[in-house]
């Protein structure tokens, strides 16, 4: 369950747009052109050495910060099958910090360090909400951190959830994120993706989410009620059909409405 922030109105001339990238998706170099962050995936669900580097490569030709997109190890449901259960929390850290070293070390030779990680679909779920998961993610951004001489590296995720209150509580950043393209439950949670309406498909509702996220704080739930939800960034899915589109109208949408598409403050904790 997520505990909502209070109601207060954001006020921002300001946001990040982040894409998760580097999944093998033809949308990729397009995407890379328009948003401002983007988490690379690591060869777990999908990915490899190769693309890892030449993603770093694209994003530091286009001026894009560069973070890790670690996930389960299962390229064959896409990352989307959550393997919480049948791995104990060491094994959980290893494959965290193994992908998150990689995406490191293909940024470290562009002379790039990484602006954030973001876990990927099951594991991005399992994160947020079951502690133990949590806790066993952040040991492994903080071992991958500590194998480049930092101490952490800021994390994203959905606000108002278990792994925020665990990062406040150790002080790594969290950087609160809010999606363009999904729809949201009652509690502040994402969809399924198994339910029909999971994934937005229309350009203008897509734009019409991003916006309110940005200037009002606010998103509304499939049920029709509005949840507080102020965000640090806004995600558009690379994999997603029509993703440039997406991104076109959002940027298009969000200037017009006063807002403009900058990285995130890496080492600036929200308030």
């Amino acid at each position: 369950m997520v505990a909502h922030p209070d109601n207060t109105r954001m006020t921002t001339t300001t946001i990040d747009l982040n894409a998760d990238l580097g999944e093998e998706s033809d949308n990729d170099i397009a995407l890379f052109q328009r948003v401002s962050s983007a988490s690379i995936a690591a060869g777990a669900h999908a990915g490899s050495e190769d693309i890892v580097t030449l993603s770093v490569l694209i994003a530091s030709k286009f001026g894009v910060q560069v973070g890790a997109h670690p996930s389960y190890a299962d390229r064959t449901n896409f990352g989307r099958i959550s393997y919480a259960s049948d791995l104990d929390s060491s094994a959980i850290t290893r494959l965290v910090e193994w992908q998150v070293d990689r995406v490191a070390a293909a940024a470290d030779k562009k002379d790039i360090q990484l602006s954030h990680v973001k876990p990927h679909g099951a594991l991005y779920h399992d994160v947020l909400y079951d502690t133990r998961v949590g806790a066993a993610f952040l040991q492994g951004v903080m071992r991958a951190a500590e194998n480049w001489g930092l101490s952490w590296y800021p994390v994203m995720g959905i606000p108002g959830t278990p792994l925020q209150d665990l990062c406040d509580t150790i002080g790594v950043q969290y950087i609160r994120e809010g999606f363009c393209d999904r729809a949201y439950n009652l509690d502040g949670t994402l969809m399924s993706r198994a339910l029909v309406g999971a994934v937005l498909r229309d350009p203008k509702a897509v734009a019409a989410q991003a916006v309110r996220f940005a200037t009002e704080g606010t998103v509304f739930a499939v049920t029709g009620e509005e949840l507080s939800m102020p965000v640090d960034t806004l995600c558009l899915h690379g994999d997603t059909y029509g993703a440039v589109q997406f991104a076109d109208n959002v940027i298009s949408a969000l200037t017009d409405a006063g807002v403009t598409v900058v990285p995130f403050a890496v080492g600036k904790l929200h308030v």
